[in-house]
């Protein structure tokens, strides 16, 4: 299982091709969710190039052993948007699905809060091996389930003083 590296060019353009995916597939939406932090870029994106109201709904999961060991997932109280979100299908947008747990436990927990919404359907860049869900959307199969370095990670472990040195401030 090697690990597998990111680059920015290279991860904007695997987002795209999510969307093109979305698009082709003839469904339509009302609104996406994006799971923070992972999947804000992609939601981001989808929600600009699908012209959807955009929320984001915190979760977290990578808390231990420096953010690379999952542990028991915490779902954010509130979802935030700047309107409520409209209509009854909804996307929902993160960059992969490891185990599927936050699939599994996320999808019930939206339909719970928000009764209104009858269809939520998922879309990620990368599906491992491991994952007990299956995304509705997803461009990369992982199979052996590798560690994913993804271009944004890069300032984990940054400080403002790190930037200042690499740009001379």
């Amino acid at each position: 299982m090697k690990d597998l590296y990111v680059s920015w060019d290279e991860y904007n353009r695997l987002i795209e091709k999510l969307a093109i995916r979305v698009y082709d597939s003839g469904w339509n939406f009302d609104a996406i969710v994006c799971l923070a932090r992972g999947g804000l870029r992609v939601g981001d994106v989808l929600s600009r190039v699908f012209d959807r109201p955009l929320g984001v709904l915190f979760t977290s999961s990578y808390r231990e052993a420096a953010g690379t060991k999952q542990s028991r997932l915490v779902i954010a109280d509130h979802l935030s948007s700047a309107a409520p979100l409209p209509g009854s299908r909804w996307l929902l947008a993160d960059d992969l699905v490891d185990s599927g747990s936050t699939l599994v436990e996320v999808v019930p927990a939206l339909k719970a809060r928000f009764p209104q919404v009858e269809e939520i359907r998922s879309a990620v860049i990368w599906r491992k091996g491991a994952s007990v869900a299956e995304p509705d959307y997803y461009l990369e199969y992982l199979p052996t389930n590798p560690w994913i370095h993804q271009p944004f990670e890069e300032y984990d472990h940054m400080r403002v003083s790190d930037l200042k040195t690499r740009w001379g401030a």
